[in-house]
């Protein structure tokens, strides 16, 4: 079980120098912060509108420090938690190499529009080459306008191997 103190993200934001690290799962204050920021995420309209569960804010971190093959990137403005990305290691079987899909992208809502999110990504996309992953993936929901423009700035676009078949689609089928 997490045992932090939960941060408050409805602290005024005072724009600043953010600064981006890769979390440590075992560190009290980026746990707290990663748990805090995927709840933020999870209750805006882009996430579903939802806050986690009481089983998920306990159990995420030490799940995820469990998996080698996940990893999380932290932005900061100063003490203040302000974006987050969670990645997890696959693998491309075409390359046969590490790929890293990109799970979460979040900025808490006074912090969006400032450059934060691409900080992450940067950061997440310099762990990933390091591991030696060949490419990196992530989903958007086609109405988030500002996300996919986002995604194309830093290089993303839509996966497609012959054009004549169209652009990949995301599927999801929950198992409980």
């Amino acid at each position: 079980m997490l045992e932090s103190t939960h941060i408050n993200l409805e602290a005024k934001h005072r724009p600043g120098k953010v600064q981006v690290c890769q979390a440590d799962y075992h560190n009290p204050f980026h746990a707290s912060a990663l748990v805090s920021l995927l709840d933020a995420y999870a209750q805006d309209p882009v996430g579903g509108s939802e806050a986690l569960s009481e089983f998920t804010k306990a159990n995420l971190v030490p799940e995820l420090a469990a998996r080698p093959h996940a990893y999380s990137v932290l932005a900061f403005d100063g003490e203040q938690p302000v974006g987050l990305v969670n990645c997890i290691e696959g693998f491309s079987t075409f390359a046969c190499r590490p790929l890293v899909n990109v799970h979460d992208v979040a900025v808490l809502a006074e912090c969006r529009g400032q450059g934060v999110a691409e900080q992450m990504l940067a950061l997440a996309e310099t762990i990933a080459r390091a591991r030696g992953a060949c490419k990196l993936t992530l989903e958007v929901l086609a109405g988030n306008a500002s996300a996919i423009r986002l995604y194309a700035r830093m290089g993303f676009a839509g996966y497609e191997l012959d054009p004549a078949m169209g652009k990949a689609q995301f599927f999801q089928k929950w198992l409980d």
